[in-house]
């Protein structure tokens, strides 16, 4: 990531609650997200991600804490006067409006002449991609296109920060990849604030310099992409993250720099305080956790790794560009998931293939 954490503070939340009634929505939420980052508010439906947005927003007050952005204090501030701007979910087009009537319509009251306003509908629609598309109806756009008439719309009235609550949800998957980049390239290009609401887990470590993950209210872990994937704070976090194996260990020992452990499959292993992390509240016990693609599947011919355990292969799942393993270990009475790039030449193996797994004693991270 490029992203300079020197920056000043563009939002901060200082011990923000919100209740409704009885339901605690945001439990003591502190944050700090700075000029020109492009921030994600990551987790489940009703963890509060959404309520956060619209704290920031101004559409939801908040019980008690302050919330600050560019220094501040937007307490009593209403959100028509706030230098933010939001992107909802369902784009809010009006249908009876042409895209730049669309585009204009936050310029209603500006004291701007009617060239000056035409102007910057036409730089704004250039800025997302619509050139030429001014006197198109509204109507008859695609969910991408609506999307950027959307985000032009809020880009028109120059915030200092734009607030975007699942805005690629209701796209096809092709589309919506294209829309994640499209909207890297528009933060980057206009160099405001983006503070974005998602549950897809993927959206928000392809798009994000830090991501905050969210559970009941409380940020569970704010982390740059890598570290999150790597290096969860938790076992729920990385259950929560992309797909992580989970074995039961039996812990032998410990130093100051690592944990010793004995791993079904893998035998006993020394994993560094770097990678152990919390266990969820009511696990059984300690357990080992890693990626699929942490693991190698070994060819018939290949050399002997430094590492390397073996198994037999219970299941084959073909993605195209990937194929899925499930590999029961030896040792291990419950298979675990290995990812292998389809490389040209690289045969796919079969199910009930006895097979080779090389590891890293970096990839596993112990939760306790």
């Amino acid at each position: 990531m490029t992203f300079s954490a020197d920056r000043k503070p563009m939002i901060e939340c200082r011990q923000v609650h919100k209740h409704y009634g009885d339901y605690h929505a945001l439990r003591g939420i502190d944050l700090t997200i700075r000029a020109g980052e492009f921030f994600s508010l990551l987790g489940p439906s009703g963890c509060g991600k959404t309520t956060l947005l619209r704290t920031i927003a101004g559409f939801e007050e908040i019980s008690s804490g302050v919330v600050l952005v560019d220094g501040k204090d937007m307490s009593n501030v209403p959100a028509n006067v706030r230098p933010t701007n939001m992107v909802f979910q369902s784009y809010a087009i009006f249908p009876h409006l042409t895209v730049a009537q669309n585009v204009g319509f936050g310029l209603r009251r500006d004291p701007r002449s009617s060239a000056e306003k035409a102007r910057a509908v036409e730089e704004a629609l250039e800025m997302v991609g619509l050139k030429g598309y001014g006197k198109r109806a509204a109507h008859a756009l695609s969910g991408g296109q609506r999307q950027r008439v959307a985000l032009a719309r809020a880009l028109i009235l120059k915030p200092k920060v734009l607030l975007l609550d699942e805005p690629l949800s209701a796209l096809d998957r092709k589309m919506r990849e294209q829309m994640q980049v499209e909207l890297i390239k528009l933060q980057r290009q206009v160099g405001i604030t983006f503070v974005l609401v998602t549950h897809d887990q993927e959206e928000a470590l392809v798009m994000s310099d830090r991501i905050a993950v969210m559970f009941e209210g409380e940020i569970a872990q704010l982390a740059h992409p890598e570290a999150l994937y790597a290096r969860p704070a938790s076992r729920r976090v990385a259950d929560f993250i992309g797909l992580m194996n989970f074995l039961p260990v039996s812990i032998t020992g410990e130093s100051d720099a690592a944990v010793t452990a004995d791993v079904p499959g893998f035998g006993r292993v020394d994993i560094p305080m770097s990678n152990v992390s919390r266990a969820n509240p009511g696990d059984s016990g300690p357990s080992a956790g890693f990626r699929p693609e942490a693991m190698t599947l070994l060819g018939v011919n290949a050399p002997p790794a430094e590492r390397e355990t073996g198994g037999v292969i219970d299941e084959v799942v073909y993605y195209g560009d990937m194929t899925y393993y499930d590999v029961r270990l030896d040792g291990s009475d419950r298979p675990v998931r290995i990812s292998m790039r389809n490389v040209f030449g690289r045969d796919i193996a079969d199910v009930g293939t006895r097979t080779r797994v090389s590891w890293a004693p970096g990839s596993l991270v112990l939760f306790r």
